[in-house]
């Protein structure tokens, strides 16, 4: 009998954290169907004669959702085909986020369920005969509290697939003008385009990528800047694109930082030199466009006669569970300041962490980041998010003393293929000297 090697310890170690992630996984899902199947019975109940339809369909959907994840974890999902990697899952994973507010009033309900139980089980025990049986109280459910959890979810599973189908690239150009009363006389009425976060990894085709960058460039901008996240992961995202991306040009230029997920650092790699290699081959690429890149570093922007300074860093978060590669002394070593200046960073929270503290030179910082988390609602005089409860800054204008940040949300999307109400951003500013 030929002797198998065995596999290598990490090997082993890898695989059996795969197959622990994946039992918790299906266990949450399991628990998740069954509590909301008790409700779904209700609202759908079984015929008298035999089994309803409707909830072998339900199974059916569960089923077919588990047999994506296992084929998933079995497989090099890393390799699959762009939709298949997206669509599917992000199908499934609206499916259950929908479920969760079916199990939140169902939850609701078993609570006042307890409670009845508890009150009618007291007054049983109080005004029964000795010789009487105990005998427990039957509490059902309150269909009205299902109803409402069913009604919500339905609400929400809709409009989430409507963000994938077109929120995703309902591309809104929001116009911003500003005044300081340092602004060069030369630079009175420059018009700046900002774009962030492209994401271009995420992308089906060039179609729609290509209308959104056709709509930036008919906003005639004297200078562009770039504020991050050009690709998922992977440099190859961004050559796929690169046809669109050589078109991407301004009188004065166009200027670019890096982003949380330009470093790479959530992909699989098969060596350090493998990922170094594929950070500086983004780094070439852009350079390739035309963009020129501030890699903590700085230079200065003429015009009739005047100029600005501009400052570019490297990712730089407050939070721990992203890496520090910004270094804005590293940054400003060489920097003349100017009257007016601009810093490009990715992460808002780099800006009250320590741009306003150590940095008041610094009269407009530009970002991105957050996405606004893809969901939420703008209408006027309201604006809300999760996204807020992690990011005091998130989204739009904001000011501290004379300094002031501006948070674009975005022109691309990550993790979910859509968005509800934060739609995709192209930011024009105008800026006037006060």
């Amino acid at each position: 009998m030929e002797n198998i090697p065995p596999l290598p310890v990490k090997q082993v170690s890898a695989t059996n954290q795969m197959l622990l992630r994946a039992l918790i996984l299906f266990s949450i899902l399991l628990i998740i169907d069954f509590y909301v199947f008790q409700g779904f019975k209700l609202l759908v109940p079984a015929r008298a004669a035999g089994k309803n339809p409707w909830h072998i369909a339900y199974w059916a959907v569960s089923a077919l959702g588990f047999m994506f994840i296992v084929l998933a974890f079995a497989t090099k999902w890393n390799e699959w085909p762009r939709f298949l990697r997206v669509y599917p899952f992000a199908i499934i994973a609206i499916l259950y986020i929908s479920k969760l507010f079916v199990v939140f009033f169902l939850i609701l309900d078993d609570a006042i369920r307890i409670v009845r139980f508890v009150y009618e089980f007291i007054a049983e025990q109080i005004s029964k005969k000795p010789e009487a049986t105990t005998i427990l109280p039957n509490i059902s459910r309150i269909k009205f509290l299902t109803q409402v959890g069913g009604a919500i979810a339905g609400v929400q599973f809709v409009s989430l697939l409507y963000g994938m189908a077109r929120g995703a690239y309902d591309f809104r150009v929001r116009k911003v003008t500003l005044q300081f009363p340092d602004l060069p006389d030369g630079f009175d009425g420059i018009k700046i385009l900002q774009l962030s976060d492209i994401h271009s990894g995420s992308f089906n085709g060039t179609k729609h990528l290509e209308n959104g960058i056709a709509l930036a460039l008919d906003q005639g901008a004297d200078v562009i800047f770039f504020t991050g996240d050009l690709v998922n992961d992977r440099s190859s995202e961004a050559e796929e694109f690169g046809r669109v991306f050589e078109k991407i040009k301004a009188p004065m230029g166009v200027y670019s930082i890096l982003g949380n997920h330009d470093y790479g650092d959530y992909a699989r790699w098969n060596s350090m030199e493998e990922k170094k290699e594929n950070l500086q081959r983004l780094k070439n690429i852009q350079r390739e466009f035309g963009w020129s890149m501030l890699n903590n570093s700085n230079t200065l922007l003429e015009r009739n006669g005047s100029s600005i300074g501009l400052i570019g860093v490297e990712n730089w978060s407050r939070s721990m569970r992203f890496k520090k590669y910004g270094d804005m002394k590293a940054a400003t070593e060489t920097f003349s300041t100017q009257s007016f200046n601009i810093l490009l960073s990715h992460d808002p929270s780099h800006w009250s962490a320590e741009v306003t503290s150590s940095y008041n030179y610094i009269d407009l910082t530009l970002s991105g980041h957050t996405h606004g988390m893809q969901y939420g609602i703008e209408i006027p005089g309201f604006r809300w998010s999760p996204v807020q409860y992690v990011y005091k800054e998130w989204c739009d204008l904001y000011k501290q003393q004379q300094q002031r940040l501006y948070v674009n949300r975005g022109l691309g999307f990550i993790g979910y293929p859509g968005r509800v109400g934060i739609l995709p951003e192209i930011t024009v500013f105008e800026l006037y000297r006060a």
